[in-house]
């Protein structure tokens, strides 16, 4: 592991194979939950001492016991507490007192049962730290190193199971998903380094964690089951250092929270959730995301010792129409592109007397898989460049394993290109067999098509803009002028967006309709009232478009300041705002938002009124780049018409990547933190004309 920093390589050798082992709350009772990580130690082979700490016996299961940590002789490495909450404190200050490095809290409690838990663990925390104690836990079910033989753990399948060493390390906010994880995996002949349960993660949390893992020489890939990001910041810097290292790290994510969002004042805030966030964050640092579990110990064969891929193809071949037919149906449905072989490959095979068609699934007909035919196919989709992933299936031939392994291992096997078989049937031993032989084997079609999009959809971790200061200057002096908490008014917010580079039509502010006759702009024209505190205005009856002359203009600008005296009058009224129309090839939506678990993010979606409607819309980590805002453009199948859609007029796509950049840009501001903002419409022109911004939402921190 890291040899470089003295504190970490200490943190690691006493949370991972520490040399003794206090357990404080033991018990001789092998009915009880805290017998077990004593049990389980010696059972799995662990070769260091176990204190087991509990006054009321002076024996438990062979080991000496303690009354309390300071009657156990030193040094200690590791405390692993199974007390009521009401006592953890005091044991946490007896280590702390004995300079223990590392305590793990199984007992539960704290931050879990609300407001007076949360603050009961932020005390103990940071009394653990002003002594340099590093707390797991609380609320934890412990960590398991198999290479070294310590399961330090209540986990009950460890009771059961057999440890099986391998390459798979990983860290799950969930305690007992670590025993399924274990059981499923070692059924298939998949085996693990380490595994750890954060628990409340009130100290170690899952980032730090996995950057320790990043940097273990036993860890081939990282797995993470999540319910939802604590340290989201320290977890991106891991996942991009894994990625440096080569080692896959591969995410299941649980929970659809939609905690810090109900408040929220723009459409940004109520059309993006979650769980879109979440994957927005894994994309961006290099995280692969499968939605299935089993997909979460199947992919990492199919990944490991690659980069990601350059496009989202993948070929499929068979010998059983069906059974390829539902992995690619399950492919077509998370938008993969299932490809046929190109001509020159069908012409190059029919001459070898292997003949094949142009259909997305290369189905070899019944009786032609004999004889290395299916092995010979299997190799040219694998050598061939019109595919990113082949995915091979299998049908009853798979029951016999070395029939399996001639004809795929045979024709490259993972050397290659990356290689995903699916057995239709029931083949255990089948499995067991391509695991052996470093080779992806799915048991279902559904994880099967999970595991190889998850591939296809990763992605090099982003590099973050960096602007420069000067390009911030204007903006960042118009934020420092916001009152926090509240929100700008549509002319401050598009003034503060034109800051950044982001074209706002032109409109002027009266306060009466007397005042109509002295401004100056080509009819026709909106009129909005103007009010910070009207996030939404259309739905509150506060726009009328289309004003075609000055008396109109006037009798609407009265109309807006007598509707809102009478429907508003808690709302403060700067004036109504008298805006030029204007017209283009589309409406867009452009949205910003700091998000409380992943930091900023920018959103591009189909704009105007019915934006939650439509509900069209890509999300990112902001700040972008021009190349990543023009993905997001790509993205969104509505925007197809800005594209050059059947030949139609092209949209100014440029100009919009440029108002999506600037956007992003606030993720950067200096003097005043901005938490929602939001562009809705943004007229996008032809191609060279532009965009503007005819209305503007801006919240500060």
């Amino acid at each position: 592991m890291n040899d470089e920093n003295p504190n970490t390589l200490g943190l690691i050798q006493a949370l991972f194979t520490p040399k003794a082992v206090a357990l404080v709350g033991a018990s001789a009772d092998v009915s009880k939950n805290n017998s077990r990580p004593q049990r389980f130690l010696r059972r799995h082979g662990y070769g260091g001492r176990i204190l087991p700490i509990n006054p009321r016996h002076r024996e438990i299961f062979g080991e000496t016991a303690y009354p309390d940590l300071r009657s156990a002789p030193g040094p200690i490495d590791h405390a692993f507490i199974m007390v009521p909450a009401a006592a953890v404190p005091e044991v946490v200050a007896q280590c702390c007192a004995l300079k223990i490095p590392v305590a793990t809290i199984f007992s539960a409690g704290f931050a879990e049962l609300g407001e007076d838990g949360l603050r009961r663990q932020r005390e103990m925390v940071a009394m653990a730290r002003a002594s340099g104690v590093r707390l797991l836990g609380p609320n934890c079910m412990g960590l398991i190193n198999v290479r070294g033989r310590t399961a330090l753990s209540v986990n009950a399948v460890l009771e059961r199971e057999t440890l099986r060493q391998g390459p798979l390390s990983v860290i799950s906010q969930s305690g007992s998903t670590l025993g399924t994880l274990i059981s499923r995996a070692q059924a298939r002949g998949l085996g693990f380094s380490k595994l750890v349960s954060v628990g409340n993660e009130c100290d170690l949390a899952v980032g730090e964690l996995a950057e320790l893992l990043a940097d273990d020489a036993e860890t081939g890939a990282i797995l993470l089951f999540l319910e939802t990001f604590r340290d989201a910041e320290r977890l991106a810097l891991a996942a991009r250092r894994a990625y440096v290292a080569g080692k896959p790290v591969i995410a299941y994510k649980l929970g659809r929270s939609d905690v810090g969002r109900r408040a929220a004042a723009s459409h940004t805030g109520a059309m993006v959730g979650a769980d879109e966030l979440a994957s927005a964050f894994f994309r961006a640092h290099g995280i692969m995301r499968v939605d299935m579990l089993e997909s979460l110990f199947e992919l990492p064969q199919l990944v490991m010792g690659r980069k990601p891929p350059a496009g989202r193809r993948v070929a499929v071949l068979t010998g059983t129409g069906g059974a390829a037919a539902m992995v690619a149906d399950r492919l077509g449905v998370l938008r993969a592109e299932v490809v046929a072989p190109p001509p020159a490959l069908i012409e190059k095979l029919q001459n070898d007397d292997l003949p094949i068609n142009d259909a997305p699934i290369t189905d070899i007909p019944m009786g032609r898989s004999e004889s290395g035919a299916y092995t010979a196919i299997l190799s040219a989709l694998l050598g061939s460049d019109h595919c990113d992933a082949v995915v091979a299936v299998i049908g009853s031939s798979s029951q016999n394993p070395e029939t399996l392994v001639e004809r795929v291992f045979k024709a490259g096997g993972r050397d290659r290109k990356p290689l995903a078989v699916f057995l239709a049937p029931r083949a255990d031993d089948g499995l067991l067999a391509l695991q052996e032989r470093g080779i992806a084997g799915f048991r279902t079609p559904e994880s099967c098509a999970d595991a190889v999009n998850a591939f296809l959809n990763w992605r090099v971790p982003v590099l973050q803009e960096s602007p420069a200061a000067a390009e911030l200057e204007q903006a960042d002096a118009l934020a420092a002028t916001a009152q926090a908490g509240a929100n700008l008014n549509e002319y401050e917010a598009c003034t503060l967006f034109a800051a950044l580079g982001i074209p706002q039509a032109q409109s002027r502010i009266v306060a009466d309709a007397a005042q109509c006759s002295a401004i100056v702009i080509e009819f026709p024209v909106a009129v909005k009232l103007l009010s910070p505190d009207i996030a939404h205005k259309t739905e509150a009856e506060m726009v009328e478009l289309d004003v075609s002359s000055g008396a109109n203009l006037r009798a609407a600008v009265q109309r807006m300041l007598n509707r809102a005296r009478e429907r508003l009058p808690q709302a403060r009224i700067d004036g109504v705002l008298v805006q030029r129309m204007e017209r283009g090839l589309a409406e867009v939506i452009v949205g910003y938002r700091r998000d409380p678990e992943v930091g900023p993010i920018v959103m591009l979606g189909a704009g105007g009124v019915t934006a939650e409607i439509k509900r069209s819309y890509c999300v990112r980590l902001a700040p972008v780049g021009l190349a990543t805002a023009m993905e997001m453009i790509e993205e969104v199948p509505e925007l197809a018409i800005l594209r050059g859609f059947r030949n139609l007029p092209r949209g100014d796509c440029t100009a919009l990547a440029r108002a999506i950049r600037a956007m992003s840009l606030l993720a950067c501001l200096k003097n005043r933190v901005v938490n929602e903002a939001e562009i809705n419409p943004l007229i996008v022109k032809g191609e060279g004309g532009g965009v503007i911004a005819v209305d503007g939402l801006v919240v500060c921190a």
